[in-house]
């Protein structure tokens, strides 16, 4: 009888992790409208996203002094300069704690392309769901709707399949 109810138990326990582990992919996964926030890059000039509508955007959250955001910056260079002439865009954040001179040296030494914004506020974190790990990044659709959020370094294969079909997409 206690078998039994061990094994019922030890079932119950891998259904509730099973179905745990489905809500927080599908809550990965999920098409919802990005937040409305207003960044300010190193150039000045502060801008929305819903300024950015029309265009397939990749916001992602980076400091200066993670290991794996510097290690992926080469390739988001060169996903920007790929798809940029289609009308993709890429906005990199500076998470709060990062040191701005840093981020402005950094930017200039690697002769970044794209917007470079710092969250001296932590209110963009705030505003894509209390980001607190970098490197994180968000894909939104022409739309202005997330299609995907990415954390640590993509599937560069897999992101670039995603980025030609919302490219493509109407």
């Amino acid at each position: 009888m206690k078998a039994k109810i061990i094994v019922s138990l030890a079932a119950l326990a891998v259904a509730a992790v099973t179905l745990s582990a489905i809500a927080a992919i599908s809550a990965l996964t999920l098409i919802k409208p990005a937040p409305e926030v207003r960044f300010t890059p190193l150039s000045g000039e502060s801008f929305s996203t819903s300024e950015l509508r029309g265009k397939v955007v990749l916001v992602n959250f980076w400091a200066t002094y993670c290991a794996e955001c510097i290690q992926e910056m080469p390739k988001l260079v060169d996903t920007y300069k790929k798809y940029a002439p289609r009308g993709y865009e890429t906005v990199a954040v500076a998470v709060r704690h990062d040191n701005p001179g840093r981020v402005a040296q950094f930017v200039t030494k690697n002769g970044l392309p794209f917007k470079v914004a710092l969250d001296s506020s932590g209110e963009l974190a705030k505003g894509f769901g209390n980001v607190r790990i970098t490197p994180m990044s968000f894909l939104i659709d022409r739309q202005g709707r997330v299609l995907k959020r990415f954390i640590g370094e993509p599937n560069w294969a897999e992101f670039h399949e995603l980025v030609e079909r919302a490219l493509t997409a109407s």
